[in-house]
C-alpha cells in the first residue's frame, strides 16, 4: 500500500539543508562558549547568557525540523514557525535587555536579526510546501 506523498519541493530541500546546517553551526558555536574554556568566553565578549543558552538549545531543533523538511514531514512546518516565532520573542526580551543598559554585543543583534529573519522564511517555504499543499492520492 503507497502512503500519501507530498509534491517533491526544491525549495523545501534547500531550506531542509539550511536548516540543517544553520543548527550544527549554532551548536558548535555556542557549545564553545557554553563548554569551552576561558579564553573562549573572553572572546566572546559581553555575551547575554540567555540569548546564548536560548540559540544553543534551538540548534537541536534547527537541526530535527531541518531533517523533518527533508522528509517532508508536516509537523516540520510546525517546528520552523515555534523556532521562529520563539527566536523573534528571545529577540523581543534581548531588546528590553539592552534598553535597560544591559551589555551585549552588536554583533548579538546581527546574529539575532539574521535568525528571526531565516527561520521566518524557512517557516514560509514548509508553510506552502507542506500544510497548503493537498496531500496527492496514491498511484493506483
Amino acid at each position: 500500500m503507497n502512503s500519501p506523498r507530498f509534491p517533491r519541493s526544491i525549495p523545501l530541500w534547500a531550506v531542509s539543508i539550511l536548516g540543517i546546517a544553520f543548527g550544527l553551526l549554532t551548536l558548535k558555536e555556542g557549545g564553545t562558549v557554553l563548554f569551552g574554556s576561558e579564553l573562549d568566553r573572553a572572546a566572546a565578549g559581553h555575551y547575554v547568557p540567555f540569548v546564548l543558552w536560548f540559540n544553543f538549545l534551538a540548534g537541536f531543533a534547527y537541526v530535527a525540523a531541518g531533517i523533518g523538511l527533508g522528509l517532508r514531514r508536516r509537523w516540520a512546518a510546525y517546528t520552523a514557525l515555534a523556532i521562529a516565532v520563539a527566536t523573534a520573542v528571545v529577540f523581543l526580551a534581548f531588546g528590553v535587555h539592552v534598553t535597560l543598559e544591559g551589555a551585549f554585543e552588536t554583533r548579538t543583534v546581527v546574529a539575532m536579526s539574521l535568525r528571526t529573519a531565516i527561520w521566518a522564511g524557512i517557516s514560509f517555504v514548509a508553510w506552502r510546501a507542506l500544510l497548503r499543499t493537498p496531500r496527492l492520492e496514491p498511484a493506483p
